[in-house]
């Protein structure tokens, strides 16, 4: 009997394994993942160097790891069983009902190399350059994580690169101002960014160093563009506990609007873009609404006729802080050097804005993010 019992497991095993790959030989293969929003791996080619130094065996496996049928079930059921089964962390992302954070903030740094940068732009620039250093949803939200799971303190190192920059770049304290208000909803749940809330916080304390009043906030009209929103953190993680987030734009009542909003690309061509992009609603990252897909540039021109010009460069934290500075300006150049495959100098003269803005986190200015594009 026990030996009746162990041929029909076997034969249980191989007719299922059987049926998987050919589910996964003969199902449709997607080029990119919705939920995880990134390009699956391709078959890779035959050589015969990967076959006599074993990569190709290896990009076979990760091939066949982001192929397989059910694979987006299976990952959701992953993190979810982790969550329930009390290990809170998927993927590195710390889950809960409540919110998720990440914990793989690195402990290498290029502040250095950054700021160097940065001071080094002061040499080609005659403006006045102002940098505002964010934290991501860990660094503010960082007590709610475990004890073995704790991240860098991203004060310390907002504050070391402060430190590493010429006297005379405005530096500008946001880290205190969303510490203050986290109580409130500053950042998303499935996000590592600050919401729309959070970057009014931001804008209000920057603006003021830029030498303008802010524009207060009952004078705006708050539209809630959609409560599906999920983030970075929802993409790496698959986890489906934690509720999904509102994205908000922001009207100024009787305020200035954009007239005119192109993009650049890296061969020069230019584009019409909007600086709201409801098309992004349907797509894997609602976040891209504002501003749209990334480019190396975009300009936008306000109704505003006051001769103002900002230069901002950014990360992808500042996009939906772009929109509380049209009341202000009434043309902003928005750079974003990950984006760029030349220098600054290849797409505009910074001399021909009279303020410059560097708005990034300080998850980004901890890697290597294409900085020396501003200063080269």
């Amino acid at each position: 009997m026990k030996t009746v019992f162990s041929k029909v497991t076997a034969l249980t095993v191989i007719v299922f394994t059987c049926l998987f790959l050919v589910l996964t030989l003969t199902s449709k293969k997607d080029e990119y993942s919705v939920n995880e929003n990134r390009k699956l791996k391709d078959f890779p080619e035959i050589s015969a160097s990967s076959l006599i130094y074993g990569d190709f065996g290896k990009k076979v496996s990760e091939y066949f790891a982001d192929r397989f049928a059910g694979r987006n079930v299976w990952l959701s059921m992953r993190a979810e069983f982790e969550a329930q089964a009390g290990d809170s962390i998927s993927n590195g992302i710390w889950v809960s009902k409540k919110m998720m954070l990440d914990t793989g903030f690195s402990s290498q740094s290029y502040a250095d190399e950054n700021a160097e940068t940065v001071n080094r732009f002061l040499d080609v620039y005659e403006g006045n350059v102002y940098v505002a250093v964010l934290p991501d949803s860990s660094g503010i939200y960082s007590d709610l994580l475990p004890p073995y799971k704790s991240v860098v303190s991203q004060k310390q190192r907002i504050d070391y690169f402060y430190s590493l920059l010429n006297s005379s770049i405005r530096k500008i304290n946001a880290y205190n101002i969303l510490k203050a208000q986290s109580e409130n909803y500053i950042y998303y749940r499935t996000d590592t960014r600050p919401t729309a809330y959070g970057a009014y916080y931001v804008y209000r304390t920057v603006i003021r160093k830029l030498g303008l009043p802010p524009i207060e906030y009952d004078k705006y009209s708050i539209q809630h563009i959609t409560d599906k929103f999920r983030g970075n953190l929802y993409h790496k993680s698959q986890y489906m506990g934690t509720k999904p987030d509102i994205l908000d734009i922001y009207v100024c009542s009787d305020g200035a609007e954009a007239v005119e909003c192109t993009g650049y690309d890296n061969e020069g061509n230019s584009f019409e873009k909007k600086l709201l992009d409801m098309s992004f609603l349907e797509s894997s990252d609602m976040y891209n609404i504002y501003l749209g897909s990334p480019e190396p540039l975009v300009r936008v021109k306000t109704s505003l006729n006051n001769g103002r010009k900002l230069l901002v460069i950014k990360d992808s934290y500042a996009d939906c802080f772009i929109q509380f500075l049209l009341q202000h300006y009434s043309e902003i150049a928005i750079v974003s050097p990950e984006y760029m495959k030349e220098g600054l100098d290849s797409f505009i003269d910074p001399n021909d804005y009279e303020q410059t803005l560097l708005l990034f986190s300080i998850g980004t200015l901890s890697k290597k993010c294409g900085m020396d594009k501003i200063c080269r």
